[in-house]
């Protein structure tokens, strides 16, 4: 199973601890685009203009510098530089050990400036979204597609794609037509804050429950076990099926 999670708007660093090692990241072979992505942003965050740049409020110059001391900060594990509605739902820290081992394994977060981080990958805080247009790099998730199409598909193995991200980190990635029949979307009706809340909690739900179900109609069972699902079948061969997580039972 994969479970693609999009990163928070807001993250936190440790104070102290070693710098970050791209060496030990997962998926090596983003190294490269990360580090190019990593440079235009730094640039880009120096200027006085940084803000209307990287589209963000002028309150918000704490966060772009941590864009300058990216190589510097103490690195932290992704499970806590990404803080807010749907990691609090998801509470990696409170999942019994089997169930953080699983969720270690099949999380995924798609990130503007990593590409694609594991909960346990030791990074730094930052402040950039995909919806993005760099120097020297261009729109963010045209500059991820090709590297992250070539790491994510062997994740997927037999299992299912469960996608819980919102619709700028999905334009980084779309599975292929050889894994659209195993790809769903998590659609949650109404409003946006809901909605992170009940894919923090599909994600959780699924890490405990452990069933490393092999088809889309399996894993709306699954999670049907814990909430009122609704399946729609694929609208095309590129697209995926869509599962409505409206309340939970």
């Amino acid at each position: 199973m994969l479970i693609l999670l999009p990163p928070s708007e807001s993250k936190t660093n440790r104070r102290r601890g070693k710098p970050v090692d791209p060496a030990s990241w997962s998926f090596p072979d983003l190294n490269p685009v990360r580090a190019r992505v990593a440079q235009a942003l730094a640039a880009v965050s120096a200027s006085p203009d940084a803000p209307a740049l990287l589209d963000v409020s002028p309150g918000l110059l704490d966060d772009i510098a941590r864009n300058l001391v990216l190589d510097s900060a103490p690195s932290t594990p992704a499970a806590e530089v990404y803080t807010g509605v749907l990691y609090d739902a998801l509470g990696l820290a409170t999942l019994d050990t089997a169930a953080r081992r699983r969720a270690n394994r099949w999380i995924v977060v798609v990130s503007a400036l990593y590409g694609a981080v594991r909960p346990t990958d030791r990074i730094a805080a930052y402040r950039l979204a995909m919806g993005t247009t760099l120097p020297d790099v261009g729109a963010l998730a045209a500059a991820w597609r090709p590297a992250l199409d070539q790491v994510l598909p062997p994740l997927v193995g037999r299992g299912v794609i469960v996608d819980c991200r919102s619709a700028p980190y999905a334009a980084a990635w779309r599975p292929g037509v050889d894994l659209t029949h195993r790809w769903v979307q998590i659609r949650v009706p109404g409003a946006s804050h809901m909605a992170k809340h009940t894919r923090g909690l599909v994600a959780r739900h699924l890490c405990e429950v452990g069933s490393d179900v092999r088809s889309v109609p399996a894993l709306a069972d699954v999670v049907g076990e814990a909430f009122t699902v609704t399946l729609h079948e694929p609208a095309s061969t590129r697209a995926p099926w869509v599962l409505d997580v409206s309340a939970v039972v």
